[in-house]
């Protein structure tokens, strides 16, 4: 049985602190073999990032490693601050506006784009659920349908449903609880087709011919 794939969150911010630590440490590490080692061209300054090996760092890693894995499970690094969180978001709404802008200014006949709400998450759901389960397709093509796919699509919004009961709007929540029933019933239908299909018999080859 296989085991259950894990994933890794990785903390930007003490990336960033690890590789001005490690630099600092590199650069002493460089002054102390001025003496016994010959410079090349590629020590230059501009050469480029390189890979540093620190002989004191190395010895910490596999017992950190141990503690990780007599852990079970890694921690989480710590959530941004408010601050953070808050300029961050600044930057964000300034970058999209200049795209926004930039997309007018090229195409003036395109308006103002409206904001995002919670209609627009239920409904790109709903498009992924019903194309994962052939809708789309054109005429006189034989429909591609991932129903894997469309299960987890569905499960999902089952998820949202859940996760958000008791914060939603009235209108919010019928438009989720609307969306997932028809989902879910198209679910039903093409599985029962498939099943139809699969208990049916193969059909024997005609007669005179093998």
């Amino acid at each position: 049985m296989s085991e259950t794939p894990k994933f890794e969150v990785i903390d930007r911010r003490k990336i960033k602190a690890e590789e001005e630590e490690q630099e600092s440490q590199h650069a002493s590490d460089r002054g102390q073999q001025t003496a016994v080692e010959t410079p090349s061209a590629s020590a230059e300054p501009g050469a480029g990032p390189r890979l540093v090996v620190n002989e004191s760092r190395q010895g910490s890693v596999p017992a950190a490693n141990d503690q990780s894995a007599a852990a079970g499970e890694q921690e989480l690094p710590p959530a941004p601050t408010a601050q953070e969180s808050h300029e961050q978001k600044a930057a964000y709404d300034a970058s999209s506006q200049r795209l926004e802008e930039l997309i007018r200014a090229q195409n003036p006949a395109v308006g103002a784009q409206p904001p995002v709400g919670f209609e627009h998450l239920v409904q790109q759901f709903y498009v992924s659920a019903m194309i994962q389960m052939g809708a789309g397709t054109q005429e006189g093509q034989r429909p591609r349908v991932d129903i894997l796919g469309a299960r987890t699509t569905i499960d999902l919004m089952g998820v949202l449903a859940e996760k958000t009961k008791g914060n939603l709007t009235e209108a919010e929540d019928r438009t989720l609880q609307t969306v997932l029933f028809e989902v879910r019933m198209a679910f039903l239908e093409l599985t029962s087709m498939i099943n139809m299909q699969a208990m049916q018999p193969p059909v024997p080859p005609p007669p005179g011919k093998k």
